[in-house]
């Protein structure tokens, strides 16, 4: 684990991987046991989530501004820094020099940086703040194990 501007980064994007396998069929609400018959393909994770060593890295999130878009408290991102920020992508930025992962949006030529939540209000940047982009949110991925 490392500290890179200001945020914890929990590990990096690595040249490819191990292949996992990657199923044919979809799972309802259960898992039947996996036949090797419905093996589709293999793929690495780097391959799945796109992961472009040295533009990838991985955050944890802290909070629940962004539930609304399906990103919770622990909450591991996949934030690509090579990507330019467009409107309605959540991205991972230094506001004042302060970490903050939101929804990044332009209203009428104003940078808006907006919660996915109702109970946290849009934070409009103004003149004589400094935003930094440090990269635009690519995947969310949890964990349901509750140990």
């Amino acid at each position: 684990m490392a500290i890179i501007d200001g945020v914890n980064v929990v590990g990096g994007a690595f040249a490819p991987g191990a292949k996992l396998p990657l199923y044919s069929f979809k799972v309802p609400a259960g898992f039947p046991s996996p036949a090797q018959d419905h093996l589709e393909q293999e793929i690495s994770l780097d391959e799945l989530f796109q992961l472009r060593a040295p533009h990838t890295y991985l955050v944890r999130v802290c909070g629940e501004s962004l539930k609304g878009a399906g990103i919770f408290d622990g909450d591991l991102l996949v934030v690509d820094r090579s990507a330019e920020a467009k409107p309605r992508q959540i991205v991972v930025a230094a506001l004042n020099g302060e970490p903050i992962a939101k929804r990044f949006c332009r209203e009428n030529g104003q940078i808006v940086l907006r919660s996915e939540n109702p109970e946290y209000a849009p934070r409009y940047v103004l003149d004589g703040d400094e935003l930094a982009i440090w990269g635009v949110v690519r995947f969310s991925v949890r964990c349901h194990d509750d140990d």
